[in-house]
């Protein structure tokens, strides 16, 4: 009995050689030649290269770029730079409850409107604006009917 162990036991540790023999040949060859060398190049079908869609992650700052939100810039006292009293100025306060302001160039009617509420505690109609030849934007603020020109036009002051 003790020989048949044996016997089998030395074909199993010629099988295991054997097989450890080809593994190490097979890791040489891989070695040498590179695991990957016959990999076949995928066929293009278009000329153009479209870059592939790749993962964009959303802007997560860890400190904000500004410590303090400016205040606005076109503020009320910056719009209205002043008042108009010239002759054909004084005629439509008098006849049209119009009110005529030299304002910022870059003020939009509705800047114009807030300001003149804040300023003179008066509601704006309506807005006409223009750009003078020598570049200041005059604004026509025509009054509603329960304000009175020429009350606000003496509360400022220029009549």
């Amino acid at each position: 009995m003790a020989t048949t162990k044996t016997a089998k036991g030395k074909a199993a540790a010629a099988k295991g050689a054997a097989q450890k023999d080809a593994k190490a040949k097979a890791a040489k060859k891989a070695a040498l030649q590179g695991a990957h060398s016959h990999s076949s190049r995928k066929t293009r079908t278009s000329v153009s290269f479209h870059r592939p869609k790749t993962l964009r992650l959303s802007r997560d700052p860890k400190y904000p770029r500004k410590s303090v939100p400016h205040v606005p810039r076109m503020d009320q006292f910056r719009t209205i730079v002043s008042p108009l009293n010239t002759e054909s100025a004084m005629k439509k306060i008098e006849e049209h409850n119009t009110l005529v302001f030299i304002v910022d160039v870059k003020a939009n009617k509705r800047q114009i409107k807030d300001a003149v509420k804040k300023l003179y505690d008066v509601q704006a109609a309506k807005i006409n604006t223009l750009i003078r030849p020598d570049g200041k934007k005059k604004a026509y603020v025509r009054l509603t009917s329960d304000h009175d020109a020429l009350d606000v036009a003496n509360k400022i002051g220029f009549i």
